[in-house]
C-alpha cells in the first residue's frame, strides 16, 4: 500500500474510534511476555497514543494517564492469523462480527484470502470506521480449474498457465495494491475428490517473481510434498496450508531453509472433528478415516519443520466450515502445541514469527515503538496455550476494545453500511474499461467444479444501429443447476449495498436463445431475488416491477424464500440456463431503473 494511502487509513481509524478514544494508559504488575525468549517476567507497560513507549518494572502513572491494574495477570501481544476468509457463507459473516469475533478472542492482526481485488479498497474503508482488526488483503491467482478458480470468475481469481501470463496477472494485480498474493499451485484434494490443475514450477517462478518485484508477497496453496518443493524453489514466502500427503523429507526441510519459505500449517482446518461439528455418525466411515490418517501427517509434518529451524505460523483457514473466526486461532496454538512445539513456541508462532512473515515490524513484541496491540489474560499461556481463552482486555493501537472499560464504535453493533441511493442508468455498455456506466467492474458467474459452464462475454457493436451491447455464449455444465450468468454490481466491490426503493422496477432490452432465463436482483447473507422472462433472436424491451420479482433460496442452506427488501440491493443479474451440456446465448442493453411515472 502507499505510504499515503497507508496515513489515510490511520486518520480513519483514528477518527472511527474517536468514540471509544481514552486516555493513554499504564499496565500495572502483569507477567509480560516476551515472544523472542519466551519468558514473561513481572513489569509495567506503558502506553502513549497507540504505542508502547515504556516497558519496566514500578513505572510511574504520568498526569491524566489511566492505569489498569493487572497484578495476577498476563500480557501478551496482539495475536496474528495469516490465514483466514472472510466469507459471506458463514457465520458470523458481515464485516463487523466477524471483526468483533476476532478482538474478543485477542487477534488483532489477519489476513483475508477471499475478496476480489476490487473490492479491497471499499473493505479497507469499511475497517476503517469500525473497532477491527489490521486486515492484510490478498489478491488470488490460479489455473484454469484449479483449486480456488473452481468457483471463481477472473475477477476474483485470475486464472494462469504460464510464465508469461504469471507476469500479465501480477502486474494486472499490482494496481490494486494488494497486501500479498495468494496462488494456489496444488490441486489434490486429500484423496476425497478428483484433483483440481495445478500451477507448474515455472509458471510459479515467474509470478513469485514478479510479484517480488512490485514488494509483494507470494504466499501459497500448497499440500503436497512435491509441490512444496516446487513452491520452495520459486520462493514462495509462506506456504499457506499444511503438507499432507506423506512426510517431509531432507530435500524439502532442505529447500524450505534455503528460501526462507514459512510455515502455516491450518490445523484447525484440518483437525477430523472439527470445533462446533457433532459426533460422527460412523466413526469408521472412509472420509473420516482419511481424514485422520491427513491429520496425523500433518501433526509429524510441523513438528519435524520446526524442529529443523523452518519458521511456523498461526494460520487456520478460519472461516472454512469447522473454524469459527477467532475461535479458531486459539485452537491453532492447542494443535501446535499438541504437534510438539513448546506452549511458549506456540505464542511465538501468534505473535513475533508471523509478524515477521508478514512483513509487519511494528507488532508481534511489547517493546517501546511497538504498535499496542495487546492482550491481558487469566493465566499463564506460555505454559498453557487454553489460558488465550480467558482474554480479560484487549487494546487495539492502545485503546481498549475488549474488557470491561472498553467501548467500540457504533459501526461495530451494525451488520452492514448503509445503502447508497443509485441514478437510473445501470450499464448501457458503452465504456470500454469493463465498467458499468456506474463505474463498477462488470463480472461473471457460473456454477463451480472441475466439470463447469464456460462463457464468454464480450462488449460488442450493435449489428443494427450505433453504440455496444454486451453478448454472453455459454456452453453449460452437465450439472443439473447449469448456469451462466452477467453481475452488474450497484456499488464497487459489492461491498455496500444500494437502495432501489426510490424505483419502480427495472428496464433493459434483449434477446438470446435459452431455455431459461432470469433477471435477478442479488442482496448480502446471500439473499436473492429473480424473475424469469421469455427470449427470443429479436431485440425486444422489457420493464419489470419490483414486485414481479419472488424471492430465491439463498446459495448456501435451506429455508424460506427471501422477502424483497428493496435496500438491500448488491447487484443486478442476468442468469441464463438450460439442458445440461447445452449451450445459451444472450445480448443486452441499456439496464436502467424506472419510476412509478413510467408506465409498463
Amino acid at each position: 500500500m502507499p505510504r499515503g494511502w497507508a496515513r489515510v487509513l490511520v486518520a480513519l481509524l483514528a477518527l472511527a474510534l474517536a468514540g471509544a478514544a481514552q486516555a493513554d494508559v499504564l499496565v500495572r504488575g502483569a507477567q509480560v511476555f516476551d515472544p523472542d525468549t519466551g519468558t514473561a517476567a513481572v513489569a509495567d507497560v506503558l502506553v502513549r497514543g497507540d504505542r508502547v513507549e515504556q516497558v519496566g518494572p514500578a513505572l510511574a502513572a504520568p498526569d491524566g494517564v489511566r492505569v489498569v491494574e493487572a497484578a495476577g495477570l498476563a500480557l501478551v501481544p496482539g495475536l496474528l492469523d495469516l490465514h483466514t476468509h472472510w466469507t459471506p457463507n458463514t457465520r458470523p459473516s458481515a464485516v463487523p462480527a466477524v471483526a468483533n469475533a476476532y478482538l474478543d478472542a485477542g487477534v488483532t492482526t489477519v489476513t483475508d484470502y477471499h475478496q476480489a481485488p476490487e473490492a479491497h479498497a471499499p473493505r479497507r474503508a469499511w475497517l476503517a470506521r469500525l473497532a477491527a482488526p489490521t486486515v492484510r488483503f490478498g489478491a488470488r491467482i490460479s489455473t484454469p480449474l484449479g483449486h480456488g478458480a473452481d468457483w471463481a470468475d477472473q475477477a476474483t481469481t485470475r486464472w494462469v498457465n504460464s510464465p508469461a501470463a504469471a507476469r500479465a496477472a501480477v502486474d494486472a494485480i499490482a494496481a490494486y495494491r494488494p497486501d500479498f498474493i495468494k496462488a494456489f499451485t496444488d490441486g489434490w484434494r486429500y484423496g476425497n475428490a478428483a484433483d483440481n490443475t495445478s500451477m507448474d514450477e515455472a509458471t510459479l517462478a515467474a509470478l513469485v517473481d514478479q510479484a517480488h518485484r512490485h514488494g509483494i508477497r507470494v504466499f501459497s496453496h500448497t499440500v503436497t510434498v512435491e509441490r512444496a518443493k516446487q513452491a520452495a524453489r520459486a520462493g514462495v514466502d509462506l506456504i499457506a496450508h499444511s503438507v499432507l500427503d506423506r512426510a517431509v523429507d531432507d530435500e524439502l526441510v532442505a529447500l524450505m531453509r534455503e528460501h526462507g519459505t514459512a510455515y502455516g500449517p491450518t490445523l484447525a482446518v484440518y483437525e477430523p472433528v472439527r470445533i462446533g461439528d457433532a459426533a460422527p455418525a460412523d466413526p469408521g466411515a472412509p472420509v473420516l478415516q482419511r481424514r485422520r490418517a491427513n491429520f496425523a501427517v500433518a501433526l509429524a509434518n510441523v513438528k519435524r519443520l520446526h524442529e529443523a529451524g523452518v519458521p511456523v505460523v498461526v494460520a487456520t483457514d478460519a472461516g472454512m466450515p469447522g473454524t469459527p473466526h477467532g475461535r479458531a486461532t486459539t485452537r491453532e496454538l492447542e494443535l501446535l502445541v499438541r504437534a510438539g512445539l513448546s506452549p511458549a513456541e506456540a505464542l511465538r508462532a501468534a505473535t513475533a514469527t508471523a509478524a515477521r512473515v508478514l512483513g509487519m515490524d511494528d507488532r508481534g513484541r511489547i517493546a517501546p515503538g511497538m504498535r499496542a496491540d495487546l492482550v491481558l489474560v487469566e493465566g499463564e499461556p506460555w505454559r498453557d496455550v487454553a489460558a488465550m481463552q480467558r482474554v480479560r482486555r484487549v487494546f487495539l493501537a492502545g485503546v481498549e476494545v475488549t474488557g470491561p472499560d472498553a467501548r467500540r464504535p457504533a459501526d461495530n453493533a451494525r451488520q452492514h453500511l448503509p445503502p447508497v441511493a443509485l441514478p437510473a442508468l445501470i450499464d448501457d455498455f458503452e465504456r470500454d474499461d469493463g465498467r458499468t456506466a456506474l463505474g463498477t467492474l462488470r463480472i461473471t458467474d457460473a456454477d463451480g467444479g472441475n466439470d463447469r459452464t464456460w462463457q464468454s462475454s464480450l462488449r460488442i457493436a450493435r449489428a443494427d444501429g450505433p453504440g455496444h451491447v454486451l453478448s454472453t455464449h455459454a456452453r453449460l455444465s452437465h450439472s443439473p443447476r447449469a448456469f451462466a450468468a452477467v453481475l452488474l454490481p450497484l456499488t464497487r466491490g459489492s461491498v455496500g449495498p444500494a437502495d432501489l426503493g426510490a424505483w419502480a422496477g427495472l428496464s433493459f432490452r434483449a434477446r438470446g436463445e435459452a431455455r431459461r432465463i432470469q433477471v435477478e436482483v442479488r442482496g448480502q447473507d446471500g439473499r436473492r431475488w429473480a424473475h424469469r422472462f421469455e427470449l427470443g433472436p429479436q431485440w425486444r424491451d422489457y420493464r419489470v416491477g419490483w414486485d414481479a420479482f419472488a424471492g430465491l433460496p439463498p446459495w448456501r442452506g435451506d429455508g424460506p424464500p427471501p422477502d424483497w427488501r428493496p435496500d438491500d440491493a448488491l447487484q443486478i443479474g442476468f442468469s441464463v440456463g438450460g439442458e445440461p451440456g447445452g449451450e445459451a446465448w444472450f445480448e443486452l442493453d441499456d439496464v436502467r431503473l424506472f419510476d412509478a411515472g413510467v408506465l409498463p
